[in-house]
């Protein structure tokens, strides 16, 4: 889909039906500094050395800082809003998280974005139960480093 596309805009039921199976993104790159790493640290108080101390971690396995996972997912929200908006819905949440990997570590300094695929759509009690599939990659990297799969949940506008 062209850039300008996003973030497409489905108001109801049927809507979200038809995107069942296509992929969504890329998003823009979001660049992974130092001091996001150490904010997100701050915030969780994980200051596991791999990530908060670039001396440390240049003698370590990797040879530099590397983000949290948790940091990566984090992403899933911001990133999945840029592709997908619910402002047609009366309200939505995040439910949940059913898999989430981490197949290869991302270093300080790089760029990640995301692509999403919705895989499922459900009418619940109360509303539409949403399941996305994630992929988040690393400019320039041959695998993932991120996978998940998302739940969240809508509510149509009466």
């Amino acid at each position: 889909m062209p850039e300008n596309a996003y973030p497409l805009t489905p108001s109801s039921l049927d809507e979200l039906r038809d995107l069942i199976g296509k992929e969504l993104g890329p998003t823009d790159w979001h660049e992974v500094t130092q001091e996001r790493v150490d904010a997100f640290a701050d915030a969780t108080g994980d200051h596991q050395w791999i990530h908060v101390d670039p001396e440390r971690a240049a003698a370590g396995p990797l040879g530099t800082t590397i983000a949290h996972g948790l940091y990566t997912l984090s992403l899933e929200s911001a990133f999945l809003y840029a592709l997908l908006s619910f402002e047609g819905f009366a309200h939505g949440l995040n439910y949940g998280y059913d898999k989430v990997r981490f197949p290869a570590p991302l270093p300080v300094g790089s760029r990640v974005r995301m692509t999403s695929t919705l895989v499922d759509v459900a009418e619940v009690t109360g509303g539409i139960q949403l399941r996305f599939r994630q992929t988040f990659e690393r400019e320039g990297a041959d695998r993932p480093v991120c996978v998940a799969e998302s739940v969240a949940r809508v509510v149509e506008r009466s």
